[in-house]
């Protein structure tokens, strides 16, 4: 799942400078030959932009154009300057500098700290809400850890945009920031945060920029000193350069010219952060001389899947000189389209899939499950443990590990001692969850307190879900039932599928990826209204397509839980690139059956009601006989055998054991009496 955008030579460092140019197609070699001046690479989705970048690096250094130690080379996570130093090596361009804008800054403010600062290096908060949490308490704020969260990830936006705390009030306005907090509060706490930090000798992440970009303006002999050493630039990934990385990069360059930028505007998905592919975008009207590069050569993904992204980008009203991305991996399968029912049979689906994909040979590890927002995981990780597929959540806690889940365990474990059970589940639920601040009408608008309420919203439908199997069920079942699901869990994982949310899938590929809950009010998530923020989620989505080597499927689910009403519209993004209704093409998938239709339903029926007896008779949930969505799969399956019942999602070799013969029984159209479990 790492990028493998076109093969790079294994190079040494006494590799002349035509080898370091053998091997790249036309227009990287363009870009590694644009040694000097202001260049724009316009590097497409898995169009090696990696590759022409390190070559650039290699070949100015082998011809001469620059000393190694005068270049620095940004990006903007420390697994990717890694990558970027790594590749430099086995190009013979040692000793060039690979950094992330924080980590230079934090180099030169360590050093300059005397002349810039008067003293010695400040401490670097590693854990800032402390000081958010001082502000909060000051004003006499009740917060939480979520909002919290929030309040730092708003300082951080307004810091990056280089927004002052007087400023915020105004600048959130414009942005359409909201958090639970009015703004006017926000910038109390923000005002509070900074006088917090200076009270202790304390700077962040972002002063690191703000303190070395001021100093490089104001104090000649900094700046001289700086920009004797370096000299030469590459800023990858430019599209998510913020105001506050900009001003540094300014100050680093003067008035020189050798800068290069690298990045993909169609790829821009940090905006909430401050990121701004106007910097891009505009980089050849700040320097009209300046060599631009096209990268629209695509090594990743098969045509079929660089056609659907390039379709879905066609309508987008943005400024990026129409890349298009052009296909160059032999034909592949189509990628499919799936509506079903519910979220379970959406999921139940994606993991029967996905068992095929991995007995007919594709490695756990090469295939993705990819949502909007994190609360999305817990069925999948679910149907997943239930087929017996090992998985990794990627940038994210799993469901039952998340601190509200766990705090809502322990007030339902609690509260389920006084239910007499006057009061029906779903309710009691709501009830206990309204405790710690959840309200099923007004969910917060985004951030960290919109992931908190969706995952306690998750329990709220879980505990819908559990009445449909078990009508008069009490709180100390539904526990009994988030314990065995808690547990089936928890077993270690270290290799499987992964499953991850769009925005941590960013600069990673498959050979398989899932896209799964592709409905409006999801991508584009709900609280999106504005033009500007809706042309971000289309780019969020376009990312998750070109994370797809081989095979691309989507998919979405008409309602949250099976016998709900199938409210749900499949997303917008969808219009144009899925098959109409009455357009259907060749080899498109027909409409997934989720909720059985006439036998299927016959037979979904009486495995419901034998599911019942055997759970009464085990005196267990009935999850833990089978979940609805193995019921369903079993129904629409109608195995005949053993063999074919094991194929089922969810039927593993214990449960095949056990419950064999009574399930064929049932299909059958008989009543066996329940099995006994030793």
């Amino acid at each position: 799942m790492t990028s493998a955008s076109s093969p790079t030579p294994q190079l040494t460092g006494n590799t002349g400078a035509d080898g370091i140019l053998a091997g790249l197609d036309p227009e990287q070699s363009e870009a590694a030959q644009a040694v000097r001046g202001p260049v724009c690479i316009l590097a497409g989705a898995g169009t090696g932009k990696t590759r022409a970048i390190t070559h650039r690096i290699a070949y100015a250094v082998a011809t001469g154009a620059v000393p190694p130690e005068a270049v620095l080379a940004v990006t903007f996570t420390a697994r990717a300057a890694g990558e970027l130093r790594t590749r430099l090596r086995a190009l013979g361009a040692n000793g060039v500098q690979a950094r992330t804008f924080h980590a230079a800054a934090l180099r030169q403010l360590s050093y300059f700290a005397p002349q810039i600062l008067g003293g010695p290096m400040p401490e670097v908060a590693g854990n800032p809400i402390r000081w958010v949490s001082q502000a909060a308490n000051r004003l006499r704020l009740r917060t939480d850890k979520t909002e919290l969260r929030d309040l730092a990830s708003e300082i951080d936006w307004a810091k990056s945009s280089l927004v002052s705390p007087g400023e915020y009030v105004t600048a959130a306005a414009r942005a359409n920031r909201g958090i639970s907090l009015t703004p006017a509060k926000v910038a109390e706490v923000y005002a509070g945060y900074e006088e917090a930090k200076r009270r202790n000798d304390e700077i962040d992440f972002s002063d690191l920029l703000l303190i070395m970009a001021g100093a490089l303006e104001e104090l000649p002999d900094v700046a001289r000193a700086v920009r004797a050493q370096y000299r030469y630039f590459v800023i990858d990934e430019y599209q998510d350069v913020s105001p506050v990385q900009q001003r540094l990069l300014d100050a680093w360059v003067g008035d020189r010219r050798d800068l290069c930028v690298v990045g993909d505007a169609n790829q821009t998905i940090y905006s909430f952060a401050g990121a701004k592919p106007s910097y891009l975008l505009e980089f050849a009207d700040r320097y009209p001389d300046a060599t631009v590069v096209r990268l629209e050569r695509d090594y990743r993904s098969t045509p079929q899947i660089v056609e659907l992204a390039n379709r879905l980008m066609s309508g987008a009203q943005q400024r990026d000189a129409g890349l298009r991305l052009i296909g160059q991996r032999p034909d592949g399968p189509k990628p499919t389209f799936a509506e079903h029912d519910d979220e379970v049979a959406e999921a139940a689906a994606v993991a029967s899939t996905a068992k095929r994909l991995i007995a007919e040979g594709t490695p756990a590890a090469e295939i993705a499950i990819l949502f909007r927002i994190n609360a999305q995981s817990e069925v999948y990780e679910q149907a997943l443990t239930e087929a017996g597929i090992s998985y990794v959540l990627r940038g994210g806690e799993r469901f039952f590990e998340r601190a509200e889940v766990r705090q809502a365990l322990v007030l339902l474990r609690g509260a389920a001692r006084a239910d007499d059970g006057s009061v029906p589940l779903p309710q009691s639920v709501a009830e206990v969850l309204s405790s710690v601040g959840w309200n099923l009408e007004h969910p917060p608008p985004g951030g960290a307190a919109r992931e908190r309420w969706e995952s306690l919203a998750a329990l709220v439908n879980l505990a819908e879900q559990f009445v449909t199997e078990l009508p008069e069920a009490r709180l100390d079942e539904f526990n009994a039932d988030l314990e065995q699901r808690a547990a089936s869990q928890h077993a270690p994982t270290v290799q499987g599928v992964t499953l991850a949310s769009l925005h941590s899938a960013k600069g990673l590929e498959w050979d398989a990826v899932f896209l799964v809950g592709v409905t409006d009010q999801t991508i584009p998530i709900q609280h999106a209204t504005t033009e500007e923020q809706l042309a971000e989620e289309r780019r969020l989505f376009y990312v998750g397509i070109t994370r797809a080597r081989q095979r691309l499927m989507l998919s979405w689910a008409l309602a949250r839980n099976p016998g709900q009403a199938r409210r749900r519209k499949p997303s917008r993004f969808l219009d144009g690139l899925r098959p109409g209704a009455g357009t259907r093409q060749a080899g498109t998938p027909k409409r997934a059956k989720v909720v059985p239709q006439s036998e299927d339903a016959a037979a979904f029926g009486r495995l419901r009601t034998w599911r019942k007896k055997q759970a009464e008779a085990q005196g267990v949930p009935a999850y833990v006989v089978f979940s609805d969505a193995t019921l369903v799969a079993i129904a629409n399956r109608a195995p005949s055998d053993d063999t074919e019942l094991a194929q089922v999602p969810g039927v593993g070799p214990t449960k095949l054991e056990r419950y064999a013969e009574p399930v064929l029984a049932v299909l059958a159209g008989q009543d066996p009496e329940p099995v006994e479990i030793s």
